[in-house]
């Protein structure tokens, strides 16, 4: 290859390769609204026949032969069953007009709804019968680019759960119509994080240096679960105040709320001495880094287990910028989790 056109050479291969994954979601997205449409026809085919039951089962049995015959594989009658539930669900069911804006671009089925992912994100959001949960994890998926896998991880750990329960009543409905929206500190600290993925036992066997090298080697990860707009700056930053050295164990900025967010991670049960701790590293963040035109800094201490009667007291009344947050390294079910997050809020309201 003449060296001196292999850029204009990998240039022309990028070009293609782009164009290649651009068509293949195109077609994805095509069968969906085809799935939709045929779902839709089976089911107003279905309301003609006399004695409903036994004519829809060989209805639709006739048309997976017809349609198999003619197509091959992938119209099975399960299939067309899955595609008749897709059209149930989402006949009348319109998603939040933020996301519809976003993807103007996209063609409108029968029923006015706009589709934005792939059959197989469908198939695990048509499982979700709370319509405002289901409307959150596909303004999400869409929104953040999730893979069917991070979605339903996300699912699993109750992502949904655990930001209605830290929202007040309006944002929790925005919740259904944009997703998770981020303008203040509060929206975006959960509690708790969920974070499995790290590999590490229920029981803080560990130390926290180690729980913090798991997190850098699982970086992706966790920014996926601290959500949108989280960049990593560093872990161990040093700074050096009155001669003495401090070390922030993990750094990072939103670029939604243009503020240096920092992590100090504990292995055990929270004190108050971390919350004054931490008050230190954002008065010297806010004092000594952040530009002029930058938000306040905010700090975030990831915990196994705290007390919030304490975190209260520690905590100025008009709190904004420091927060505690426990985490856990096992996924839990997803009652248990609910039952977690309900504990939380009575001690909250208590």
């Amino acid at each position: 290859m003449n060296e001196e056109n292999k850029g204009f050479f990998q240039e022309v291969s990028a070009l293609l390769d782009t164009a290649k994954k651009q068509a293949k979601t195109a077609v994805n997205l095509s069968m969906v609204y085809a799935y939709y449409e045929i779902g839709r026809m089976i089911r107003e085919q279905e309301q003609q026949g006399a004695d409903r039951a036994p004519y829809g089962e060989r209805l639709l049995s006739e048309l997976s032969e017809h349609l198999s015959a003619q197509f091959g594989k992938g119209f099975s009658v399960t299939n067309l069953k899955q595609m008749r539930q897709f059209y149930l669900a989402y006949g009348e069911d319109q998603i939040g007009q933020t996301l519809s804006d976003q993807f103007k671009h996209l063609p409108v089925s029968s029923s006015g709804r706009r589709f934005f992912l792939s059959w197989s994100h469908y198939l695990k959001l048509m499982r979700i019968p709370n319509i405002d949960e289901r409307h959150f994890y596909e303004i999400e998926a869409a929104k953040n680019n999730w893979s069917v896998a991070e979605m339903k991880r996300q699912f699993n750990s109750a992502l949904y759960e655990r930001l209605a329960i830290s929202s007040d009543k309006e944002k929790m409905a925005r919740l259904a119509v944009e997703g998770q929206v981020i303008e203040t500190a509060e929206d975006a600290v959960k509690d708790p994080y969920v974070l499995e993925f790290l590999g590490l036992p229920e029981l803080p066997v560990y130390s926290e240096s180690e729980l913090e090298t798991r997190i850098i080697d699982h970086l992706q990860q966790f920014l996926l679960e601290l959500g949108t707009g989280f960049a990593f700056i560093g872990r161990q930053v040093r700074f050096t105040f009155e001669e003495e050295h401090f070390r922030v164990d993990l750094v990072f900025y939103n670029r939604l709320l243009r503020c240096f967010v920092l992590f100090d991670l504990k292995i055990g049960e929270l004190k108050h001495q971390d919350i004054g701790q931490m008050q230190m590293y954002v008065n010297y963040y806010d004092r000594k880094v952040k530009l002029e035109e930058e938000n306040p800094t905010i700090g975030i201490i990831l915990c196994k287990d705290k007390n919030n009667a304490v975190v209260e007291m520690t905590l100025p009344e008009n709190n904004t910028q420091i927060f505690a947050s426990q985490y856990q390294t096992v996924l839990p079910s997803k009652e248990e989790l609910q039952k977690l997050l309900e504990e939380q809020s009575l001690e909250t309201e208590d």
